[in-house]
């Protein structure tokens, strides 16, 4: 077992950030003290020594320097560290993010002084995640039901950051297709928008798709956290599925480069680049860009609406069969997208522990294929779009009094959608098209929809004494979208909607109390405030005679959470809360194309409870990780994605369905040898039905789905993997991975399961996938290439709405990574 000393910027309530204050100053042999006021100069003596972490891990770059002085230096690569100082009685500290400080008095004398300092982790940190050979690990010590998994040993494959959390318990990723589809996670039951994300706690709101999580490579990230239903107060979020908080590195580190491009099946490119620096007096920047592309022309299986142009124009149909299904290739289905950002600030300053200014600027292009149903098919319809997102994020421990620390962060999302469907041609999969009398082939658009979202979070930490912990976190978004068209004789862009405005407010108090390692507890309350303007329609299908409305939302939340260690490998968290969750921009306004909005969307409302076990042992090179998780939602005004009809028009919509329960588990288990051989997988059944007793809450009228399982959610799947690794195969430093991965998926219906012949319902029928990987590194990782195969058997893999995904494909990756 390796323990990973987790940092994270944020102090949620669980997980807070130890951001340690730094007083380093350059100094020379020459300097001296300010507080030493004699008129005579003072002696001096070397003070060196080496700072370790616990597990005997040289701790670079530290801060050693004397309280109330300019005496200081940074520790090098190897720990050590050697400053002249005055000869007397001084306070020693030495920090480094991510720890606890330490203070010592020293005696320092003409004779040079060796020291030996010892950090420990911060404790009101994440404390320590167990990471295994596969990068599966649990938080520890926090009492939310949490895991996490290290992107480490997943950076030589083509994975997204979507891929690596597949591997979680509990997590389920849908896509509708291949490279920048649509795509959803679930989470125990919970899917889309009950989910929130969030990179380094940073709501993940507005970016817009180039920067969805299926398009953001896995290397973007140092780890992955996964908080499961009752959520830290920290993230100052509303969701009641739980919370995926992507974390990217914030250690201090030397100049350091990595870059990678990989090739694949159906002509996919993928590319990404990051460098940054941190140098000894604190200055800091990182650069990274990535893009994808693909033309996704793999091969689906699907009937064919065939015709024939007659000579004289006019169209022959041939009648449809349904039964006979063919095998067709995709034809308008390319995507890619360009993403760029960094980050420039200063760390380890007197006045800020950390100021950082961050930018990041993205661009796509989205061919779309099919509507929400396969037998749909488009041949022109497409979709393009940028965004740019400046950001801040400032950091500040101990300030005005001890243990007060303050978090503030704030950014700005601006983004442009482009929805373009004019062509007056109908197409269907062979890639035939006749030219029809009306244009659109959806429904004739040229517009331009601009999202601009702000974001700001303030918290405070207050750490009283050793085992009291006062966390107050606020959370401010400001959502506003217009929309115009580029339709029309004119040339003259007109504005045709009705703006759409959301404002949310989220304040959360909580108190921890740590009395032992063994065991911790804490409780929280939580105030959810929104106000949402905009476009509603007054007709029966829910499309035309919008007229614009105004609707104010406000609640209490609340909720506790305690761990106890049972035995020293064993570990028990219990957590509940009264939770919330706002409707989303999406649901509330559309996006555009193909989702209707309903403004008048209620607030769900849910009491979540989690009970999870989780095992750790060690006996010599063998390490055994097993994992429980018990679930239960009860959810009020849930909000369901259904779908609506407007004329020849199909489209998403969203509606509250009264009263849903939950109830499920998870299983993980893991065993590892030494460092060359890894097998594990996770398993999970969840079952969520209709408790509504009647159609509304006023009629007596008994509603047919009453405690019927909810159609298109997946209730039962299972991921599984293996790995083995060579060490030092043919040369020192050299190493050959070879991984096996597969899932699998039970049958789910797409309409209710108690309605119509069983035989003659639409099914997303049982699938089985495997993926195999081959890796070699040299160099201890500077230099990798990886081989894989995706869909080994070339099953038929389907998902949302029975959209089909691709079959086998191979992709070869070159990745090369220079300094730390």
């Amino acid at each position: 077992m390796s323990i990973i000393k987790n940092i994270h910027r944020f102090r949620k309530i669980e997980a807070f950030v130890a951001i340690l204050t730094v007083c380093f100053l350059p100094i020379s042999a020459q300097s001296h003290s300010p507080h030493h006021g004699h008129h005579d100069s003072p002696v001096f003596a070397w003070l060196s020594g080496r700072v370790m972490e616990k597990d005997s891990t040289a701790a670079s770059f530290a801060t050693v320097y004397l309280k109330d002085t300019n005496y200081g230096c940074s520790t090098d690569d190897k720990g050590r560290f050697r400053f002249k100082v005055p000869v007397g009685t001084h306070e020693l500290v030495v920090s480094l993010l991510g720890y606890e400080p330490v203070k010592k008095n020293i005696t320092v004398s003409q004779d040079s002084e060796n020291l030996m300092v010892i950090l420990r982790p911060a404790t009101t940190g994440l404390e320590e995640v167990v990471v295994h050979s596969s990068g599966v690990s649990r938080v520890q010590q926090s009492p939310f039901n949490a895991v996490a998994i290290n992107t480490k040993t997943l950076q030589n494959t083509t994975k997204s950051l979507s891929d690596a959390l597949s591997r979680l318990p509990g997590i389920k990723l849908r896509e509708s297709g291949g490279v920048g589809s649509d795509m959803q996670l679930m989470l125990d039951g919970f899917s889309g928008k009950h989910v929130k994300v969030f990179i380094d706690g940073v709501p993940h709101e507005g970016a817009g798709q180039a920067f969805d999580l299926n398009n953001i490579p896995v290397g973007f990230a140092e780890r992955i956290e996964v908080y499961k239903g009752v959520v830290p107060v920290g993230f100052g979020t509303d969701a009641i599925g739980g919370v995926v908080n992507i974390v990217t590195n914030k250690r201090r580190s030397s100049w350091h480069a990595d870059a990678s491009y990989s090739y694949g099946s159906f002509n996919t490119h993928r590319s990404s680049i990051r460098l940054g620096q941190t140098t000894k007096d604190g200055f800091l920047y990182t650069i990274e860009a990535f893009q994808n592309y693909s033309d996704n022309n793999y091969y689906i299986d699907n009937w064919v609406r065939e015709f024939e142009v007659q000579p004289d124009g006019t169209i022959h149909k041939f009648p449809v069969d349904k039964n006979d299904v063919k095998h067709v290739r995709r034809f308008n289905n390319a995507f890619h997208n360009e993403v760029v950002s960094g980050k420039l600030g200063l760390i380890g300053k007197k006045w800020a522990d950390r100021l950082v200014f961050g930018f990041s600027w993205s661009n796509f292009y989205k061919e779309i294929q099919t509507g929400v149903y396969q037998e749909i098919v488009f041949g022109e319809k497409h979709r393009k779009g940028h965004s740019l997102s400046p950001s801040l994020e400032y950091v500040k421990h101990n300030i005005f009094t001890p243990g007060l620390n303050l978090l503030v962060s704030a950014n700005y999302n601006h983004n442009i959608t482009h929805n373009i469907d004019t062509t007056a041609r109908y197409y269907n999969w062979y890639g035939h098209y006749y030219e029809k009398g009306s244009r659109g082939e959806q429904s004739y658009q040229n517009s331009e929809s601009k999202n601009t979202n702000w974001n700001a979070t303030l918290t405070l930490n207050y750490r009283i004494g050793d085992i009291h912990t006062l966390t107050f976190n606020h959370v401010y978004s400001d959502f506003r979208r217009t929309s115009r068209s580029h339709l029309g004789k004119s040339s003259v862009v007109t504005d045709f909607s009705i703006p759409k405005i959301t404002r949310k407010n989220i304040s959360g108090l909580s108190y921890r109390l740590i009395p032992s390692k063994r065991w911790n507890t804490l409780a929280f309350v939580k105030y959810y405030q929104q106000y949402n303007r905009g476009p509603v329609s007054r007709s029966t299908d829910g499309v035309g005679d919008y007229v614009s409305l105004g609707k104010s939302l406000s609640t209490w939340g609340y909720g506790a959470a305690g761990t106890y260690y049972v035995l020293k490998e064993l570990q028990a968290k219990l957590s509940y809360e009264r939770a919330f969750r706002l409707p989303t921009t999406d649901e509330l306004f559309g996006d555009e194309d193909l989702e209707a909005g309903r403004t008048d969307l209620k607030s769900e409302k849910s009491d979540n409870i989690n009970l999870n076990f989780s095992y750790h042992g060690r006996f010599g090179y063998h390490s055994l990780y097993a994992d429980v998780s018990l679930i239960y939602r009860n959810t009020k005004d849930y909000i369901k994605r259904g779908l609506g009809k407007h004329g020849s028009t199909q489209y998403g919509i969203y509606e509250n369905h009264g009263h849903v329960r939950t109830k499920g588990y998870n299983v993980s288990l893991r065993y590892s040898f030494a460092r060359r051989f890894d097998l594990g997988g996770t398993w999970n059944s969840i079952d969520t039905r209709d408790y509504e007793r009647n159609w509304t809450g006023s009629s007596q009228q008994e509603n047919m789905h009453y405690k019927v399982r909810l159609p298109n959610i997946p209730y039962r799947f299972a991921n599984f993997d293996t790995n083995f690794y060579w060490r030092n195969l043919f040369a020192r430093g050299h190493t050959l991975t070879v991984g096996y991965e597969g899932s699998w998926q039970h049958s789910f219906p797409l309409n209710w399961e108690n309605i119509g012949d069983k035989d003659s319902k639409a099914y997303v029928p049982e699938q089985l996938s495997h993926n195999l990987q081959l890796s070699y590194s040299t160099q201890n990782g500077r230099y990798n290439i990886s081989l894989e195969c995706r869909n080994l058997t070339d099953a038929r893999l389907y998902d949302n709405f029975s959209l089909q995904k691709a079959g086998r494909s191979f992709y070869v990756k070159a990745r090369v990574h220079f300094g730390d």
